[in-house]
């Protein structure tokens, strides 16, 4: 993987309508499941109790929350793309969000960006991507939706 540096609104532009790149895969864990249901105070049987979950769930396994694996996007963000002469970046959307597939304990996820446009509102840009979460060897993407965030360039 190669990240991609942009230092600025003007090179960001240059990158509209473009695939951005694709992250490392990165493995979904019990441990990670379970810090989660913590944190979130979610802790329904599909996602921590790993014996009910081999015996009860049509999954043979716990799954991740869907939640979960949304909240991983500025990790694998971060591994695509730069961002650079910043003073701020806001997460600002997500819009036609969508679970596809459930993401089962120990599975492999990264993640593919496209820059679908830039909108320069007085020197913020504001960027709508195209993010899919693949699972490997899985054809059906975890998730898939659009994401916008705002960057306010020095």
């Amino acid at each position: 993987m190669s990240q991609l540096t942009i230092r600025s609104l003007a090179e960001l532009l240059q990158h509209e309508g473009q695939e951005l790149g694709i992250s490392d895969y990165f493995t979904i864990t019990q441990e990670q499941i379970n810090q989660f249901a913590a944190a979130t105070l979610d802790h329904q049987w599909i996602h921590v109790d790993t014996e009910r979950a081999k015996t009860e769930s049509p999954f043979g396994a716990p799954i991740a929350h869907g939640y979960l694996t949304v909240s991983l996007l500025p990790y694998f963000w971060n591994q695509i793309i730069a961002i650079e002469n910043l003073k701020l970046q806001v997460n600002y959307e997500i819009e036609q969000l969508r679970f596809n597939q459930p993401v089962l304990v120990d599975s492999q996820v990264r993640l593919h960006a496209k820059l679908l446009s830039v909108k320069d509102l007085r020197g913020v840009a504001k960027t709508r991507i195209e993010v899919k979460m693949e699972i490997k060897d899985q054809k059906k993407p975890a998730y898939n939706g659009v994401i916008t965030f705002l960057y306010h360039f020095m």
